[in-house]
């Protein structure tokens, strides 16, 4: 279903697409003065699409083998993005010197400093201090003396405020602001949606078998949709039900997803959180960190039907390939060090020697979405997500929790999300580049030896772009 002059969106889309390939970062000169006139330099982002043979990214069809199906509602056909230019590639702001923007220098009778904010990880939900705080427990940062300088001293790099505070840094703060949620959806996508009648173990069978992480639940009494299943609900199953290899889970086998709902939630029923396809997308960014979902239904406001389901990947998916429209803020040249964008203390990781029921009591008691898994030394060796939990599912191994970590990494069929990693000297341009092009949910931050520095998130990418430049901390909320 979509709204009226979809056919003249379309043939806007046609024509931007035909230019894709072509698109560069603008040179300096093309650069307006204002930070709002960046935004409307841009133009309405035509709706964009991709192949939707997999929703979002996710994993391939898991369920060839499997002979039980639910009733479900799935429909899937391709479409292609534009091409996207590299971020690192963007131009700086007009007006801006960047070699001032590195440095300042001091007067000669007093010293200063500067000093970054910081960003909690939605998917760790673990609180993160100051830039210069996290960078000299790592060893990155090194502690020296501060005499008063002489008159040529230079100041420490400018903080994540001091970015915020610069011309253009708002630029995809108004992007997001002047476009709608429509603008974003897929011309065509897979949706597949359960019945709370439905047995569990069906339901769960059916996200593996395709390639999706979450269904919306329609209850026939009340004639509307009423929540989500999700992989964390597998989890809190497992979670809630396991007892031993020898003790069969009854529970998967006999409960319904009504029942499920009634025993998890005892009676406190929330509203499903949705939203409309005329919001904003800088309303949806918000809404997805700030009540800490990671699937966001948009629902049709006259038939409160589900026409799609919008991602953090999907959301920056959208704002990498049309921000090469715009002209590039200057913090996207700062490394992830300096600016301190991600979660680099009390991290959440499971040890490859570890069984899978302790990654599963982690999931639950962090809310976090994938684990780091390290060797004895503190390297980085895999990553287990939830998803990887759920394709338990698909290989009838879920009554069997006692398997390490490192074991199950090995016996799985399909890497479903690999390690991607990057380093604290790389610029922030460059990690969302490559957290676009992987089509992963985060970043492994590493040092040389691959020991465990930190994790950047998509939610930690989308709070710093769209967020922060409004001062609005949802991650922190």
């Amino acid at each position: 279903m979509e709204p009226a002059g979809a056919g003249d969106r379309a043939a806007q889309e046609m024509s931007f697409l035909e230019q894709g390939d072509s698109t560069s970062w603008p040179s300096p000169a093309m650069t307006a003065s204002s930070e709002r006139s960046h935004g409307k330099q841009g133009t309405k982002a035509s709706r964009w699409t991709r192949q939707e043979d997999v929703e979002e990214g996710e994993p391939p069809d898991l369920g060839e083998g499997i002979q039980s199906r639910p009733a479900a509602e799935s429909t899937g056909l391709e479409a292609t993005f534009p091409k996207a230019t590299p971020w690192t590639q963007a131009a700086p702001l007009a007006g801006v010197d960047s070699s001032t923007a590195e440095r300042d220098i001091l007067p000669a009778d007093c010293a200063a400093s500067a000093s970054g904010s910081s960003a909690d990880d939605l998917d760790l939900g673990i609180e993160f201090s100051a830039t210069a705080a996290w960078g000299n427990e790592l060893g990155l940062v090194e502690e020296r003396p501060a005499p008063c300088p002489s008159p040529q001293a230079l100041l420490p790099r400018l903080g994540w405020d001091d970015e915020l505070r610069k011309p253009g840094a708002q630029v995809y703060m108004h992007f997001m602001q002047e476009h709608t949620c429509y603008d974003a959806m897929a011309t065509s996508s897979k949706l597949v949606i359960f019945d709370t009648m439905l047995q569990i173990k069906k339901a769960f069978f059916a996200l593996v078998a395709n390639g999706v992480r979450a269904a919306p639940l329609w209850d026939s009494k009340k004639q509307s949709f009423v929540g989500m299943l999700t992989i964390t609900d597998f989890i809190l199953v497992l979670h809630r039900y396991y007892r031993s290899p020898l003790v069969q889970i009854y529970e998967i086998e006999d409960h319904k997803i009504e029942t499920w709902r009634e025993i998890y939630l005892q009676g406190c029923f929330k509203p499903l959180v949705s939203i409309s396809p005329s919001d904003s997308l800088f309303e949806a960014v918000y809404t997805l960190i700030k009540n800490r979902i990671h699937r966001l239904p948009v629902l049709d406001p006259v038939s409160g039907a589900v026409l799609h389901i919008l991602t953090h990947k999907r959301l920056l998916k959208f704002l990498h390939i049309f921000g090469t429209l715009l002209p590039g803020p200057s913090f996207l040249s700062r490394t992830i060090q300096d600016v301190g964008i991600g979660t680099f203390r009390d991290l959440a990781m499971v040890l490859e020697t570890a069984p899978i029921l302790t990654a599963l009591d982690i999931f639950v008691d962090r809310r976090v979405s994938a684990l780091p898994v390290v060797n004895e030394a503190g390297q980085v060796v895999g990553l287990y997500s939830r998803f990887d939990v759920i394709h338990l599912a698909a290989q009838q191994t879920y009554n069997d929790l006692d398997v390490s970590v490192g074991e199950a990494l090995k016996q799985r069929t399909l890497c479903l999300e690999e390690v991607i990693s990057c380093q604290p000297h790389e610029t922030l341009g460059e990690v969302i580049d490559r957290i676009v092009r992987e089509q992963v949910h985060r970043l492994v931050l590493v040092d040389e030896t691959q020991h465990l520095l930190g994790v950047v998130s998509l939610s930690d990418i989308l709070q710093a772009l769209v967020l922060s430049p409004a001062g609005i901390d949802a991650l922190g909320a």
